[in-house]
């Protein structure tokens, strides 16, 4: 029976795996060992200053086994969005550890790079030219925000990685990416269907996650099949359940039968989860439908100020009871403070214990919690207008005098000193928008380099 098995050992390059769950997956004999390295779930902060979410070593750890194992048994290894979000400081981030590793451990091999970072102009020639439309529920991009704009990325589909590996690449270190695309390129150029593969990349994207316990940091094994593929975990203490798989397919979509990307979609109307044994789960039916124009992502960040942030706590269920009316008496007394200055700030403040995670839309308003913990958030233009409005802030919460007020010391308890924190540089997300492109290729230049040989 044909069929193409791929390894995925962790949901994030640099979250970690175990060892003994790899080796089971490379008993496996598998085809292709991929990974995703990124994510916007940590926020634009990590684009926008061009730094990575995973920790060096850590990242550093995952890669010497992987690479170790793709050389030994001549299995290529895919890495998708580097550096966590794939813009060219984090694709040079990233390849330095590899080339690190690579001269640690004379390894030589033909790496692959793929960039994915645009330019502006590129952005603004293609915006004057009409190729650029909102993702909703993003506004129309204008001039102005493209200027703004610190970096922007491309999210490429798997034909620029299947290009990158027609070229002899061992290992392919991709810029921003579609997060099926390295689990499912090299399985396309070995003629399996588009649908199913993508659909097998999007679980393997999450490692183990789609299995029970699901978890981050474990390795997932897909096997694609002509007419199906199945996911199994690789570590005894888990299996892949239909329900697992079925609501990891759902994960991150805002319908659940239709899964946009580039050139395409994902349509799962068709598509069934069968029980294949105790551990493993297989699925048919899922179809990629070619949209008449093919489109990729754009994602872009700009600097919107400077952060500084108190945390502390209250246990005064005199105080707990009016919190909200001191927030606002505090947040009018502030700007009262400093209106003569003019300073253009956000303050917010987060109330956990009453609705710190869901803020307007927590549905248990009504419930009293007998402590609080609030997160004092001063954002600002410059550090220095940040830091007057978090410790005035923090000031008046904690000496404010409510009615009923008892004590006539602080309000508040803080678990640090200093109380505040400068957390340095803001960023928003303001590209979230398509881009309709010729060609799913040109738009991510790449290079093929031979690790080992001085340059």
């Amino acid at each position: 029976m044909k069929e193409y098995r791929v390894l995925s050992p962790t949901a994030i390059l640099g979250y970690g795996f175990p060892e003994e769950s790899f080796k089971a997956g490379l008993d496996r004999k598998p085809h292709l060992i991929a990974v995703d390295a990124g994510s916007t779930d940590p926020g634009p902060y990590y684009l926008g200053a061009g730094v990575s979410f995973t920790d060096r070593a850590a990242v550093k750890r995952d890669l010497e086994l992987m690479i170790e194992a793709g050389i030994e048994r001549d299995i290529p290894v895919v890495i998708g969005t580097a550096g966590g979000c794939g813009a060219e400081a984090h694709l040079q981030w990233n390849l330095e550890i590899i080339l690190e590793l690579a001269k640690e451990r004379k390894w030589n091999f033909p790496l692959g790079i793929i960039h994915a970072e645009l330019s502006k102009n590129f952005v603004l020639e293609e915006f004057k030219a009409n190729k650029i439309s909102p993702l909703h529920p993003a506004p129309d991009l204008t001039e102005e925000e493209i200027i703004a704009t610190e970096r922007i990325v491309g999210q490429m589909g798997p034909e620029a990685v299947m290009a990158v590996l027609e070229k002899g690449a061992k290992v392919v270190l991709a810029g921003r990416a579609y997060d099926p695309s390295v689990f499912s390129a090299s399985a396309i150029m070995a003629g399996f269907d588009k649908g199913l593969a993508i659909h097998m990349g999007k679980i393997l994207e999450c490692g183990a996650i789609a299995a029970l316990p699901g978890s981050g940091s474990d390795c997932l094994l897909g096997t694609l099949r002509e007419d199906c593929f199945i996911v199994e975990p690789l570590n005894p203490n888990r299996c892949c359940t239909t329900t697992s798989v079925a609501a990891h397919t759902l994960y991150e979509k805002t319908n659940p039968y239709i899964l946009p990307g580039p050139g395409g979609v994902l349509d799962l109307r068709g598509t069934t989860f069968i029980q294949e044994n105790e551990k493993a789960v297989r699925v048919a039916g899922s179809k990629f439908v070619p949209s008449e124009s093919y489109t990729i992502k754009l994602e872009g960040a700009k600097r919107v100020g400077f952060r500084t942030v108190s945390i502390a706590g209250c246990r005064d269920p005199i105080m707990i009871g009016q919190i909200d009316t001191i927030v606002e008496a505090v947040r009018e007394r502030v700007k009262d403070n400093f209106k003569r200055y003019g300073y253009e700030y956000f303050l917010h403040f987060n109330i956990y214990g009453k609705n710190g995670v869901m803020g307007n839309l927590e549905p248990l308003a009504s419930g009293a919690s007998h402590e609080l913990g609030v997160v004092i958030d001063a954002v600002a233009e410059t550090q220095e207008i940040a830091n007057t409005i978090c410790s005035f802030a923090r000031s008046t919460m904690l000496h404010y005098g409510y009615p009923g007020r008892v004590a006539t010391a602080g309000n508040l308890a803080f678990p640090y000193s200093p109380s505040d924190f400068k957390a340095g540089a803001v960023y928003n997300f303001n590209i979230y928008h398509l881009l309709y492109v010729d060609n799913p290729v040109t738009l991510f230049p790449s290079e093929i380099i031979q690790t080992g040989e001085e340059g």
